[in-house]
């Protein structure tokens, strides 16, 4: 059975691997034999979640230092890695909105001012990767990239000569997308800003309930074609 992830954004495992991997954790390591009578399951069966989860690379396994000579097979001892962080429980979003609420009773001009620096920070460090690229559906690609390596599961293709679509397939910061209408509007411009001489325009959108968020992307030349059919209407 493949994992997936729940609502929440947290990694969603069977509960009979979820249940072996917190008792690892609650131990910071353990052996088979100790998670199976921690549990109260069977040695092979916490031998099986084990196996699952060290396949998965939630857990690492090691041999025990044997005391003595001894014969047969040595017992491993398991500790959770750093992939695994994404199983646990995370309040994340709920903390951000949390601060976000105190800024906003206390500065609203403030709360403004924190996401234009955020915004003004991913722009400066995407103009660096795009700079790099020649013609706009190499930047849009790379643009995308970028989100992508944010969290936000993105693609990019091309829709007509001139024009592209960028998809976020997750947003990262929806928790705080769904109280603070400054996040997406920074999203919007932020893409924008790396992509000067273009029309961007959002044509869906996941706080209106759509199940993704798109923008359609038009070059200089396709933009110009377009004002110039409707002007012909």
């Amino acid at each position: 059975m493949t994992s997936g992830r729940d609502d929440s954004g947290v990694v969603d495992l069977p509960a009979g691997r979820r249940a072996v991997l917190y008792a690892v954790r609650r131990r910071g390591e353990a052996t088979v034999e100790q998670v199976a009578e921690q549990l109260g399951i069977t040695v092979s069966g916490a031998r099986q979640h084990l196996s699952a989860l060290t396949a998965a690379g939630y857990v690492d396994a090691a041999e025990v230092p044997a005391e003595g000579p001894k014969r047969g097979r040595r017992a491993l001892v398991y500790t959770v890695t750093d992939a695994a962080d994404a199983v646990f429980p995370k309040a994340y979003g709920e903390l951000t909105n949390e601060l976000l609420g105190y800024v906003s009773e206390r500065d609203p001009a403030l709360l403004d001012d924190l996401f234009a620096r955020r915004r003004e920070q991913r722009i400066a460090a995407a103009e660096a990767r795009l700079a790099r690229k020649r013609g706009l559906g190499a930047k849009v690609t790379e643009l995308a990239r970028i989100l992508d390596e944010d969290g936000y599961l993105a693609s990019a293709e091309p829709v007509a000569p001139g024009v592209y679509r960028i998809v976020e397939h997750n947003c990262a910061i929806w928790a705080v997308a769904q109280n603070y209408g400054q996040a997406c509007s920074s999203e919007i411009d932020f893409i924008r800003a790396v992509l000067p001489g273009t029309t961007v325009e959002r044509v869906q959108h996941m706080v209106a309930g759509a199940r993704r968020c798109a923008y359609e992307v038009r070059g200089a030349r396709s933009t110009e074609s377009r004002k110039g059919r409707s002007t012909a209407r």
